[in-house]
């Protein structure tokens, strides 16, 4: 039996999918009940990692975890989680964490996250860490503008990020939950090439068969926004990385292609695939 926590979000919810299609029993644990139904061998479970001590029955006699972190973690005590894991005797963990633990290490934006792969690392638990960029799915927050208004605003308009299809975090995941190989080792997971906000629209409206306006923010129109739906740091921290990424944050890493045997999949055919929440 696999525990995925964060089981409907973009990660989860195809994880679990790709299990229960692998024959894999499976608990899914999220803070609210699914909104479809859940495939066979799968039960749902409702909670999250913010209450650790209430997922402990569930965590005994699994085979492997997956970790998603809710909020960027600042509710939940990273010496709770360790000893949440080591209590069950979680054999196989593995964690969705951020490329910015490692691009940003002085960054209090993940400062919690850091501590949280500490954690998991201080575990008996055979782990893997995926740190994944900028997610596809991110460009879900334009939806209601381009339905709306056809139009998409964002800040940092020709700036060029890998982004990656959640899909294939999912792919990675399952992956390391059931194979051997993964031990000990840190994924960076991005997309298999840089796209701005810019182009992420043209690629939207051609999906669409429609044209959109691109609209670029200020800096301080996009931290207000922002500031709506995360905490200071994180907001800072993301945008810091939006408007001024690094080398690293730039560079298209090859362990998608690596873990999965095929190349990561482009910003296309994840448009291709949730079109229908643009229309």
């Amino acid at each position: 039996m696999i525990v995925v926590t964060g089981a409907t979000g973009n990660v989860g919810r195809e994880l679990v999918r790709r299990l229960a299609g692998a024959g894999e029993e499976v608990t899914a644990v999220a803070r609210r009940a699914p909104a479809e139904p859940l495939p066979p061998r799968v039960r749902h479970v409702q909670g999250d990692l913010s209450s650790p001590a209430s997922l402990t029955p569930h965590l005994r006699g699994a085979s492997g975890v997956f970790l998603l972190i809710p909020g960027g973690g600042e509710g939940l005590s990273p010496v709770a989680l360790r000893d949440l894991l080591e209590e069950a005797r979680v054999p196989r963990v593995v964690l969705l964490s951020s490329l910015a633990v490692g691009t940003r290490s002085a960054a209090p934006s993940h400062a919690h996250l850091r501590a949280v792969e500490d954690a998991v690392r201080a575990t008996s638990a055979r782990w893997t860490i995926l740190r994944p960029g900028g997610f596809a799915s991110n460009a879900l927050a334009w939806a209601a503008s381009v339905r709306a208004e056809r139009s998409i605003a964002a800040p940092f308009a020709d700036v060029a990020l890998p982004i990656v299809d959640p899909a294939d975090i999912a792919a990675v995941a399952d992956r390391a939950l059931r194979e051997d190989g993964h031990d000990s080792k840190v994924y960076v997971l991005t997309g298999p090439t840089a796209i701005s906000p810019r182009q992420q629209t043209a690629v939207i409206a051609e999906a669409l068969g429609a044209p959109l306006r691109f609209v670029e923010w200020s800096r301080e129109e996009a931290r207000s926004m922002m500031l709506r739906f995360m905490p200071e740091p994180v907001a800072d921290g993301t945008l810091d990385i939006l408007g001024a990424p690094t080398e690293e944050e730039r560079r298209v890493s090859p362990e998608v292609e690596r873990v999965l045997g095929r190349p990561p999949s482009p910003f296309s055919a994840w448009v291709e695939r949730h079109v229908a929440a643009f229309r």
